[in-house]
């Protein structure tokens, strides 16, 4: 299945990266987002048939709400699900091209200098750099900090994506760097988000 529609190589600022340690599922999740913003989902740990239907459901929230979707794994997975782009392990950075040859948006991870470098050498439109800041996912991880975060930024060039501890808050204050395209991405802010809607509407459903 090809994509749904001719993407801009430009990525959405606003990102969601699906994790199956959530409380609330992707789908819950995705609909939190602004509209325009980005979904990564990765849930490697389901089987390709129970991935697929999930990427579905997530597909039809997107089209509703205009979000990208990226695929984490192989081009030709994402390509053939309809996915917007697939977000390259570094192991598989090899596999940009073949990506782009199918009309599909590519980012990768980067946590390092070597990485970043090798995400510039695959011109990935944009790299998700982490951690900038403490994260509940990877407790006691050591941090980037910002000035090593916007080194990394900069030698990866593409779009960079700020992951790790992210708020609205911080990505504000790391927007105001200059000579750089950033966003921004987050797995707790989403979770955080939906658990304040589920106690407000609990709240609202209790009578009075």
């Amino acid at each position: 299945m090809r994509p749904r529609h001719p993407l801009p190589r430009k990525l959405p600022k606003v990102w969601l990266f699906s994790d199956v340690r959530t409380r609330a599922d992707v789908i819950t999740l995705a609909a939190l987002l602004p509209p325009g913003s980005g979904v990564v989902l990765r849930h490697d740990s389901l089987t390709p048939g129970a991935r697929w239907r999930l990427l579905r459901r997530l597909m039809r929230v997107a089209s509703a709400r205009g979000l990208t979707v990226l695929l984490a794994g192989m081009p030709a997975t994402a390509a053939r699900w309809g996915a917007d782009g697939v977000h390259l392990r570094q192991h598989d950075a090899r596999r940009a091209g073949q990506a782009r040859r199918a009309g599909l948006l590519v980012t990768m991870p980067v946590h390092n200098a070597r990485e970043a470098r090798r995400a510039h050498r695959a011109a990935s439109d944009g790299v998700f750099v982490s951690p900038l800041h403490p994260t509940r996912s990877h407790p006691g991880a050591p941090v980037l900090g910002r000035a090593v975060w916007l080194r990394l930024a900069r030698l990866a060039g593409g779009q960079a994506i700020a992951l790790g501890g992210m708020t609205p808050a911080r990505a504000r204050a790391l927007q105001r760097a200059r000579g750089i395209s950033t966003g921004w991405a987050a797995i707790d802010a989403w979770e955080e988000k939906a658990s304040k809607r589920r106690a407000r509407q609990k709240r609202n459903a209790v009578p009075t």
